[in-house]
């Protein structure tokens, strides 16, 4: 069986770029103030969610292991 994450975005931080929709449409949306929104925050891992992360401009989206809460994305440094 594969990893469960947990995704969520930051608001405080999202700028409304939607290169989070652009990448993986199936998995965010943006909302009428142009803020991102996991569809799903429980979510098997999925490539196109960690695109998603890593070509937010602002890394915005945060994705744990829904289990352990270990850090997907961002890596812990």
């Amino acid at each position: 069986m594969g990893d469960r994450w947990h995704v969520e975005v930051d608001r405080s931080v999202c700028i409304g770029s939607a290169q989070c929709v652009h990448h993986a449409p199936d998995h965010f949306r943006l909302d009428s103030a142009r803020q991102s929104h996991p569809l799903a925050p429980g979510t098997d891992a999925a490539e196109p969610v960690l695109e998603a992360a890593e070509n937010c401009p602002v890394e915005a989206i945060l994705i744990t292991l829904l289990e352990s809460g270990e850090a997907v994305f961002p890596p812990e440094e």
